[in-house]
């Protein structure tokens, strides 16, 4: 019995020491500067949005974001590039945006929400097997002012949702962890022709975006009343297969999520994403309850010289640094998406009504 005592005293410290350890982590973040307050009862006509921060470039393209004073900025994960499972490497990327003028100016301007992507999760391309999650986790919650009490501090990854406005002006914001509880790739096979650039279409029933809890979450979020819904996801929702990073390598967890939509009639969807270093509208149809929109802005600092096929697109995509801006027209019922670039030129424009986000059934 003495035996089995000391053992469980020794659990309970190593437990207490890890968690210790883990609130410490917090405390390598040197960021003096606090984002505006949410206010919830906003009712919201201006969302900027981007992707894909390199910390140690200028972020000129901020300042521009700045200028339309939107009502809020979301960043869409690869907000640092992290790529380490050094804790305090990572702090250290952290502080260097926190660090720079144009930030500090957009945290003055708006509130400011997050999600992540690879780069900040940790590790290129990672999911489920990056060893560092919690870690990581606590010190992107740090840094984004997550407040202690908040209910994403309580379950794993880092989705979360918000309402904004109220009645026939209500916008819900949904960010979602595509990284924490996401299947490992599948490597491409370049033997089948069908199989391009880096990774393969996971086919099976068990392999995961989202993870059990996330999706049951998801289905409660869309059973909330709301007129618009956005969706963040850090990689690309609406775009064809085409070998990289995106919801088409898991085809299953693509169609669960519009059948899920549909289910739920959960009217008014529509995505926002990043992570590909270019801009684009895409638009799905097939087996959606109506057209899902995909509006993607990448990167604030980083570009991609080859924007790839994608026979989902609207128009023309802008592969050089911009940011997304959803202008909301509430008396037209217009969602418009602007893709701005460094010299204010708007590269990009989309306009839907929201009586298009609306199932006919």
């Amino acid at each position: 019995m003495q035996i089995l005592y000391f053992g469980i005293v020794g659990l309970i410290l190593l437990v207490s020491s890890c968690q210790a350890q883990k609130n410490n982590l917090g405390k390598l973040i040197d960021c003096e500067g606090e984002s505006m307050p949410i206010n919830r009862r906003t009712v919201l006509t201006k969302i900027a949005f981007g992707s894909c921060a390199l910390e140690t470039k200028n972020q000129p393209i901020l300042d521009v974001a700045v200028e339309e004073k939107p009502d809020l900025f979301i960043y869409l994960g690869d907000n640092i590039y992290g790529d380490t499972e050094n804790m305090k490497k990572l702090a250290k990327k952290y502080n260097k945006l926190c660090a720079k003028t144009e930030f500090q100016n957009l945290q003055q301007t708006c509130p400011i929400l997050a999600t992540w992507d690879d780069h900040d999760y940790g590790a290129n391309d990672a999911g489920l097997e990056y060893p560092m999650k919690e870690e990581s986790k606590e010190l992107f919650l740090s840094f984004w002012g997550e407040p202690q009490n908040s209910s994403r501090r309580k379950h794993k990854g880092i989705y979360t949702s918000y309402l904004f406005g109220k009645g026939a002006q209500v916008v819900q914001i949904i960010l979602l962890d595509t990284r924490t509880f996401r299947t490992p790739l599948l490597a491409a096979d370049e033997t089948d022709p069908e199989h391009r650039n880096s990774y393969r279409p996971n086919l099976s029933e068990t392999a995961t975006l989202l993870g059990e809890d996330q999706w049951k979450w998801l289905a409660k979020q869309f059973e909330k009343p709301a007129v618009i819904r956005i969706i963040g996801s850090s990689t690309q929702f609406g775009i064809e297969y085409n070998g990289y990073e995106a919801w088409a390598n898991f085809p299953v967890e693509k169609q669960k999520m519009l059948r899920l939509i549909k289910d739920k009639k959960a009217n008014g969807v529509c995505f926002i994403s990043g992570d590909v270093h270019y801009a684009e509208v895409s638009k799905v149809v097939e087996n959606a309850a109506y057209p899902v929109y995909d509006f993607t802005s990448s990167g604030i600092t980083q570009t991609w010289s080859h924007v790839e096929e994608n026979g989902n697109r609207v128009g023309e995509a802008c592969s050089d640094n911009n940011f997304g801006l959803l202008e909301i027209d509430w008396k037209a019922r217009n969602i418009i998406f602007k893709a701005i670039d460094v010299n204010k030129e708007i590269r990009i424009t989309n306009t839907i009504n929201i009586s298009e986000l609306r199932a006919t059934e």
